[in-house]
């Protein structure tokens, strides 16, 4: 049997070549505030790699992912077992743009901080008036430049990351910055709507695209999981505060109460962490997570 090794390793995914294909795994680790924690919280990876799956299938009408199958006996021998069962995802292979796609559709978090501060999230100005945690008139992107591990992603605006994208593929860094910034406020109408009539708000989410050998634009990444969005159920929704989350918030508030916790989480942080995700799931997919 081949043995695989990881090439790349994320805070919370390990990545393995597959030669014409990349195998994705997402790990039980969770990060929070640029560390990984010392608990594993179990079922995460696999919880996360549906989610992903679920969406990856509900919007290839707006734009093509990079998913193949989430089934490891489509997979070499090596992750036919139940560490990676439920947790891989066999992908195409793509060349990234080294952009994150941010979409905010409410005001919260850093970009609240920053209204409050100067009216505008990431230099755009918006309406005066608005309560922490309002529904934003339209969805705005914010992009930001991805960040090695242990450094901060850097917030740039849409000219910015036309520059990056020139500067790494001339005469196409307007095409792909627009084509990016399209297919991310797109994602994000279609996906919020039916989160919606799920009981779930979608605050704001990031994506990742990357170029096929034909130079096309494809979804890469993960998709819309509690890691990568802030989800909040509607259940109870009100303006003007911060709201409970179904995603890290959990985790960061607990940590942010206990500086002194050496990023080591109690039993039962991990337990309720892994209720919302299962939660978040069943409300989205209409399925229990087995």
């Amino acid at each position: 049997m081949q043995e695989f090794k990881p090439f790349k390793e994320g805070k919370v995914r390990e990545v393995y070549d597959n030669g014409d294909s990349l195998i994705i795994v997402a790990t039980d680790r969770i990060s929070a505030f640029d560390h990984i924690l010392k608990n594993q919280v179990t079922k995460k990876g696999a919880i996360l790699t549906q989610m992903s799956k679920f969406w990856f299938d509900f919007t290839k009408d707006i734009v093509p992912n990079h998913m193949l199958s989430v089934d490891v006996k489509d997979m070499p021998e090596f992750f036919q077992n139940e560490k990676f069962d439920g947790n891989s995802m066999m992908c195409k292979k793509l060349e990234m743009l080294p952009i994150e796609c941010i979409v905010r559709g409410y005001i919260t978090g850093s970009g609240w901080a920053s209204y409050q501060e100067c009216g505008k999230v990431c230099g755009i100005t918006l309406p005066e008036g608005l309560k922490e945690s309002d529904k934003l008139p339209e969805p705005i992107y914010t992009p930001s430049t991805k960040a090695e591990i242990g450094d901060h992603d850097e917030n740039i605006s849409f000219e910015q990351s036309v520059e990056v994208l020139e500067k790494i593929y001339p005469g196409k860094g307007e095409e792909y910055a627009t084509k990016i910034k399209d297919c991310t406020i797109a994602l994000y109408k279609k996906c919020a709507e039916y989160a919606l009539s799920k009981g779930i708000i979608i605050a704001d989410t990031k994506f990742e695209f990357g170029l096929n050998e034909a130079g096309e634009v494809v979804l890469g990444d993960e998709m819309l999981t509690p890691d990568s969005s802030r989800f909040w159920p509607l259940e109870g929704y009100e303006p003007g505060k911060s709201q409970p989350s179904y995603d890290k918030q959990y985790v960061r508030d607990w940590l942010k109460a206990n500086p002194d916790s050496d990023y080591l989480l109690p039993e039962d942080v991990i337990a309720k962490t892994i209720e919302k995700y299962e939660e978040a799931f069943a409300l989205l997919t209409g399925r229990k997570f087995a």
